[in-house]
C-alpha cells in the first residue's frame, strides 16, 4: 500500500467520509469583500477549507482554474496551508497531464515537487511510458482518467477494442500492469453508474475518484451502491460548484459546510459497513 492510500484510508475514518471538496475557484462568484482581497483565491479556499475540512476525505484543486488567473502560487499557498493547517487530509491536484519522456517527468515534478500535491490526475492515453514518470513516485497517488463524467466520454470511451470497450481496457491495464506500486487510483463519473459498478468489479479495492454528483446531478446513492467496496470505502467523491458557491453572500462558508454536510450524510445514508 503507497503512502498515498495509507493517508486516503486514514482520512476515510477520521472524517467518517468519502466526500470531496473541488476547489475551482472563479473569482466573478467570489462574493464581494473576498473579491476586493488582494489574494482572492487563496482566501476564498482558506474559508471554504476550514469551514468543511473535519467533513471531507480529500480536496482536489483544479489547476486550470489557477492557471487561467496567473494565480499559481496561490494554488501553492492553498496546498501549504491545507497539509499545515489541516494535516492528513490529501490534496489531488486535478491537472490531467499527459505527455512523454523528458516532459512527462517534468509535470510530474511540477505536481509532486512544485506544488506538493499528494496525488495528480493524469491521461493514459499516450501509453505506460507517459505515466511511469508518476508512477515511479511510489509514495504519491496516480488518478487515472478512465470513464469521465462529460457527455462526450461515449465517443472515444465505448470504442471497442476487441470485444471491450476501451474505459474497460484501461481499468485491467491500471489493475494488472500500472499498479505495480500500489499507488494507482481510477476517474470514473458519476453520471455512469452503471459502468462505474464495471470498473469496481475489474480493479478489485483500488480506490476511485468519482466527479459529477452535485452540479452534474450524478446520484450519490447509485455510486455508493455501485462503487463502495466491501468495506464501504474506495471512493472520492467530489463535489465542486455545488459546494463552494451554495452561497454567494458573505455566509458562503458556512453555506458550505451545510452543503459538504449534507454530501456526506447522503453518501454515509448508502454505504455498507462491516459488521
Amino acid at each position: 500500500m503507497s503512502g498515498f492510500i495509507e493517508q486516503l484510508t486514514r482520512a476515510w475514518e477520521r472524517s467518517d467520509s468519502l466526500a470531496c471538496v473541488g476547489l475551482d475557484p472563479d473569482i466573478e462568484r467570489f462574493p464581494r469583500h473576498i473579491a476586493a482581497e488582494p489574494s482572492p483565491i487563496f482566501q476564498f479556499n482558506k474559508a471554504i477549507i476550514d469551514a468543511t475540512a473535519d467533513l471531507v476525505c480529500a480536496y482536489k484543486p483544479q489547476f486550470a482554474h489557477y492557471a487561467a488567473c496567473e494565480a499559481e502560487d496561490q494554488l501553492e499557498r492553498t496546498i501549504e496551508y491545507i497539509h499545515k493547517t489541516h494535516p492528513g487530509v490529501p490534496v489531488i491536484l486535478d491537472a490531467k497531464r499527459g505527455d512523454v519522456g523528458d516532459t512527462a517527468e517534468r509535470y510530474a515534478i511540477e505536481a509532486f515537487e512544485r506544488y506538493g500535491a499528494d496525488a495528480v490526475t493524469v491521461n493514459p492515453y499516450l501509453g505506460s511510458d507517459s505515466l511511469e514518470p508518476f508512477l515511479e513516485y511510489a509514495d504519491k497517488g496516480v488518478v487515472i482518467l478512465c470513464r469521465t463524467s462529460n457527455p462526450g466520454a461515449r465517443d472515444l470511451q465505448d470504442r471497442l477494442v476487441g470485444s471491450r470497450k476501451l474505459y474497460q481496457v484501461v481499468a485491467e491495464l491500471a489493475a494488472r500492469r500500472w499498479n505495480s506500486r500500489g499507488n494507482c487510483l481510477l476517474v470514473v463519473g458519476a453520471t455512469y453508474p452503471a459502468d462505474l459498478a464495471e470498473v469496481r468489479a475489474l480493479v478489485g479495492d483500488m480506490a476511485l475518484l468519482v466527479p459529477g454528483v452535485g452540479a452534474q446531478r450524478g446520484d450519490v446513492a447509485q455510486v455508493v451502491h455501485n462503487g463502495q467496496t466491501a468495506r464501504g470505502t474506495g471512493l472520492i467523491i467530489s463535489s465542486s460548484r455545488a459546494i463552494l458557491y451554495a452561497s454567494s453572500g458573505e455566509d458562503f462558508a458556512s453555506a458550505a459546510r451545510a452543503a459538504t454536510q449534507q454530501l456526506r450524510g447522503q453518501i454515509n445514508s448508502s454505504r455498507t459497513r462491516p459488521a
